[in-house]
């Protein structure tokens, strides 16, 4: 029982000793690096723990509380354009949409499906039944409607274009593999049983200089 308590006594002090080395390289290395990679939000510290910041989604996200890509006015619009080009169902319409935002954001058939029914009531689409699903094509009026809104049409696809170009040049998955692989020789390296004050301060120089020539980039 006595060997039981000193051996639990021991791993208690590894733990906090872990605990301690991830949190004083999240708070020298962290917030800066997920800033430029992942933009706001949690900070790289939170991924080290069961905290917020493991596994959860970013702010902004399709559940985040940034304003819509697109509101209701702009979604009508561009469904006629894509229409125009050419008859389409509305889960290709939706994929469209997510493929020209360079799959940065794709609208709910929640906000879809109800649309394309205002725009076939109103006349401005023809509604063709294959099976379950519904084809939709432009008629002349949604045609004229599309001419009278053309700048409105041309905003709305601009955004979508910029989201693309956005998402393009922040494209960050070689960092965030990296990331990944730093973690997890961290976690396996400084839980290891042989750690010691010694590992520490090599590990604390390595991670100084990936920082000083990061900084230099």
């Amino acid at each position: 029982m006595h060997d039981n308590c000193g051996n639990r006594g021991g791993s208690d002090r590894r733990v906090n000793w872990r605990g301690q080395a991830f949190s004083a390289f999240a708070d020298r290395f962290g917030d800066q690096i997920t800033e430029a990679v992942f933009g706001p939000g949690p900070g790289f510290a939170a991924g080290f723990g069961g905290g917020p910041g493991r596994g959860g989604g970013r702010p902004g996200g399709r559940s985040g509380g940034r304003r819509r890509v697109l509101d209701s006015a702009d979604l009508r619009l561009v469904l006629l354009h894509l229409i125009a080009e050419q008859p389409r169902h509305g889960y290709e319409l939706i994929k469209a949409i997510e493929t020209l935002s360079g799959g940065v954001y794709a609208p709910s058939p929640g906000m879809v499906y109800p649309t394309l029914t205002l725009i076939a009531d109103v006349g401005e689409a023809d509604e063709k039944a294959e099976g379950s699903r519904k084809l939709y094509a432009i008629t002349e009026a949604g045609t004229a409607a599309l001419a009278a809104e053309a700048e409105a049409v041309k905003s709305a696809m601009a955004r979508l274009e910029a989201l693309a170009k956005m998402s393009e040049r922040t494209d960050s998955a070689p960092v965030r593999r990296a990331m990944r692989n730093l973690h997890t020789a961290l976690h396996t390296r400084l839980s290891d049983d042989n750690s010691d004050r010694e590992l520490q301060l090599k590990v604390a120089a390595i991670l100084d200089e990936a920082a000083s020539k990061i900084e230099r980039l």
